[in-house]
């Protein structure tokens, strides 16, 4: 007898997306405590299962760089719901949430503007030493960076190959102030942005180093969730098998 599963929490709002997830296995392929939270915080409590996937897709290979972090959360979900099927056939995944979150520096808030000045973006990813964190900063400093999450659902349906990926993408504009070196430097020196793209906590201390944010706030911790509950909405209205099997 497969074991009973409900991610819904008793604080999450009664709409017909977590109706639908009541009493279904909801699984986080992804360690990030502040992704968890986030979810909590929302009313939903996953299984987290983090996937294996190594995230080294070939960044110059996207022409479309919004599209890079899509593509690693597809195959973050896609590996846990394949695992979990393969360990566990009697006790499918219903859902497997996939995220992956990335700075790029230099972002205009226009990307018109971007394209006319030439400005050519690039990718931030955790610093490797509080020398590489310092540098980042001290690039973002005064500047503007876009912070873009890439959200993958995948759940099965009866064709194959068995299962049905959707994915979204949430981008922020991210304004840093005009910090003085010894405030950048204090910062690195607290190590809290040692684990963080970008290498700054927007809901930590690196807070006080932003002027102001243009778009989701929790999408800058990691995970857009107004935008993740309105694509189970959409999927729940026009898709009427959807986490129905």
């Amino acid at each position: 007898m497969a074991p009973q599963h409900n991610a819904v929490l008793p604080t999450a709002l009664k709409t017909p997306a977590i109706q639908r997830l009541t009493n279904k296995r909801v699984i986080l392929a992804s360690a990030s405590p502040r992704r968890k939270e986030i979810l909590q915080t929302l009313g939903l409590s996953p299984e987290v299962v983090p996937s294996t996937f190594a995230e080294d897709l070939p960044f110059s290979s996207f022409d479309d760089i919004h599209e890079y972090p899509v593509s690693t959360a597809t195959q973050k979900a896609v590996e846990v719901y394949q695992r979990l099927l393969t360990d566990a056939p009697d006790d499918p995944p219903d859902l497997v949430i996939g995220a992956d979150t990335v700075v790029f520096t230099h972002a205009l808030p226009s990307t018109t503007i971007e394209m006319e000045m030439g400005v050519q973006q690039e990718l931030l990813e955790k610093p490797s030493s509080k020398g590489d964190n310092m540098r980042m900063l001290m690039d973002l400093n005064g500047g503007v960076c876009e912070v873009v999450t890439g959200v993958s659902l995948v759940y099965p349906i009866l064709s194959a190959p068995g299962y049905e990926i959707k994915s979204i993408d949430e981008r922020t504009l991210v304004f840093f102030g005009d910090n003085p070196d010894h405030v950048l430097k204090a910062y690195v020196d607290s190590e809290e942005g040692l684990d963080r793209a970008g290498g700054f906590a927007v809901q930590g201390r690196g807070n006080l180093l932003i002027r102001k944010i243009d778009g989701d706030f929790y999408n800058v911790m990691g995970f857009p969730g107004a935008s993740f509950f309105k694509l189970l909405d959409i999927l729940v209205e026009d898709e009427e098998d959807f986490l129905a099997i």
